[in-house]
């Protein structure tokens, strides 16, 4: 089965092909890119170019898997606005993914600890956290949450734990401020659409509709007094 993975959601733009087969999962091909604007300009032309490497048609895609947050609001959305369009015009089945569970399944290749949590800058002093084990993004301990620092340096209890993520030292600092044994790791973590694709290669299907995660409502408001009065 062909599986098209593709993340949108904060600093970047990654999309691999893969080959889900009984053993795991085949990489084809996949490329990243890091950025803060311009997602939705780069995105399927970035999905064409790896598509074009794997040697892959539309036609042959069976199954596409997408992060839908938490992170940005329009980088989120437009993830999710690609994975749709293409599932309703290819008939592939559709998978949504944490973020943070694909960034922890990054971060696994370089951190060996019992307890990890992704913890990402949320600004006004908060982060996007999520709780893991050894076993990476594919073993959430926890849901993905909005918490303040010192509420994220706790999560998981007193025992050793290792942040990754652009909050990691403000939360480690906060942690070892507790008095909890702590590291900071990985600043500059991103998701990558190939431990997305190895994720969902290990997820059973979902029936679920893609909706995006948002843990924070958006900061834009309509203008009092310039709505159009219904008549």
């Amino acid at each position: 089965m062909t599986l098209l993975a593709f993340d949108t959601c904060f600093d970047g733009c990654s999309v691999c092909i893969a080959q889900r087969r009984t053993s795991g999962v085949l990489e084809r091909a996949s490329a990243m890119e890091r950025f803060e604007t311009g997602h939705a300009e780069r995105l399927v032309p970035m999905i064409g170019e790896v598509m074009e490497r794997a040697g892959v048609a539309f036609s042959d895609i069976d199954e596409i898997a997408v992060t839908i947050g938490p992170g940005t609001f329009t980088g989120t959305r437009i993830g999710i606005a690609a994975a749709r369009s293409f599932a309703l015009a290819t008939g592939a089945r559709t998978g949504g993914y944490s973020s943070l569970a694909v960034m922890a399944e990054v971060a696994r290749r370089d951190i060996a600890a019992d307890l990890m949590a992704v913890v990402v800058d949320a600004r006004r002093g908060e982060v996007y956290a999520q709780l893991f084990g050894r076993d990476g993004g594919r073993g959430p301990l926890s849901p993905p949450q909005l918490l303040a620092v010192s509420a994220a340096a706790m999560m998981g209890g007193s025992e050793r734990i290792v942040f990754a993520g652009s909050a990691a030292s403000a939360v480690a600092e906060a942690a070892l401020a507790a008095g909890r044994p702590a590291e900071a790791s990985l600043p500059h973590l991103l998701p990558d659409a190939v431990a997305l694709a190895h994720i969902a290669a290990a997820s059973a299907p979902s029936e679920e509709p893609l909706l995006p995660l948002y843990l924070r409502p958006p900061d834009a408001r309509p203008q009092e007094g310039k709505a159009i009065a219904r008549v």
